[in-house]
């Protein structure tokens, strides 16, 4: 039997997202320096700020601000930060309830050990030197003393040049194994190869592999070489560019159901012009030299699939 594969894994996209009216004026205070939380109906000031009351559901616009000091209302401690979080050293994730505020905000407190933090502690904001209208523009929480306060002030939140959207990295990093289904099929597809697996009861065959039947439950172990024709089930054209993905738009990524296999697996199409694409277009893999997967797929010149044939896998 061959090894199980094992390879890191990063998955890593930029989310961009518009604000509305209360968000905008939440960022844009923080950057500066002020923190703005918004009022219910019964009195209550939300920090962060939310556009819906989540009891009630009403619209909310009023907006107060509250205390840069606040109090710890629990709290976990990290002893080993991870790439990309606020602080390199040790800290403790905080919920801070700032005077003036009903709610808890989550961030982190710099101290030196657990020791150091309790519930109930009195902290106060530490803000970065360089801020652009975002929640890291509190840099942190740290220890200190003073007596708290419960009030809060109506604010119009109007601020010149107002933050309106905001772009945050998402980034996953892992170690993903395959297991044994799946390393055998990626070991054929270095060979130029695809194989599924059978299920022993509904005899259907599965690309990708999982080890065991998603219908019936059952383990499968026998493996069925497919393709390496196949046939259009659906396709998307794609109109926007991928970061770091050297291919241009608009072009076209569809499900291919290949020949012996009872579930479409999906490709790029390629070879023929994007707006001749259609379903049951019959299709086979280009390969690149040293590549371990096809680059794409391009027809192979048949005559379309009936759409009997594969109306099962869409």
């Amino acid at each position: 039997m061959p090894d199980v594969l094992s390879a890191p894994l990063v998955v890593e996209f930029p989310f961009t997202r518009s604000l509305g009216p209360v968000q905008s004026a939440f960022l844009t205070g923080l950057r500066e320096r002020t923190v703005l939380g918004v009022r219910t109906g019964d009195g209550r000031v939300l920090v962060p700020p939310v556009e819906y009351d989540p009891v009630t559901a009403e619209e909310l616009r009023e907006l107060a601000e509250v205390a840069t000091t606040g109090t710890v209302t629990t709290w976990a401690w990290n002893p080993a930060p991870r790439r990309d979080q606020p602080l390199a050293t040790p800290f403790a994730w905080v919920l801070v309830r700032l005077d003036g505020a009903d709610t808890a905000l989550l961030h982190v407190l710099d101290a030196p050990g657990p020791e150091a933090v309790n519930t109930g502690m009195r902290v106060r904001i530490r803000w970065a030197s360089q801020r652009s209208g975002a929640i890291t523009d509190i840099a942190c929480f740290e220890p200190y003393e003073s007596e708290a306060t419960a009030e809060s002030t109506l604010h119009s939140g109007e601020f010149a040049d107002p933050v309106t959207g905001i772009v945050t990295p998402a980034r996953l990093d892992y170690t993903y194994t395959p297991g044994r289904a799946q390393s055998a099929y990626l070991n054929a597809l270095a060979e130029q190869r695809t194989v599924g697996e059978r299920c022993p009861s509904c005899r259907k065959v599965y690309v990708p592999p999982r080890g065991a039947c998603p219908t019936c439950g059952v383990a499968t172990t026998e493996q069925v070489e497919v393709g390496p024709r196949g046939t259009v089930t659906t396709y998307c054209i794609v109109n926007i560019k991928a970061k770091n993905l050297d291919i241009e738009v608009p072009y076209v990524y569809a499900h291919i159901a290949l020949d012996g296999a009872d579930l479409a697996l999906h490709a790029r199409i390629g070879g023929i012009p994007y707006d001749q694409v259609r379903m049951g277009l019959r299709v086979e893999p280009v390969w690149t030299e040293g590549a371990r997967h096809p680059d794409h797929y391009r027809p192979t010149g048949e005559p379309d699939a009936d759409y009997d044939a594969y109306k099962e896998l869409l």
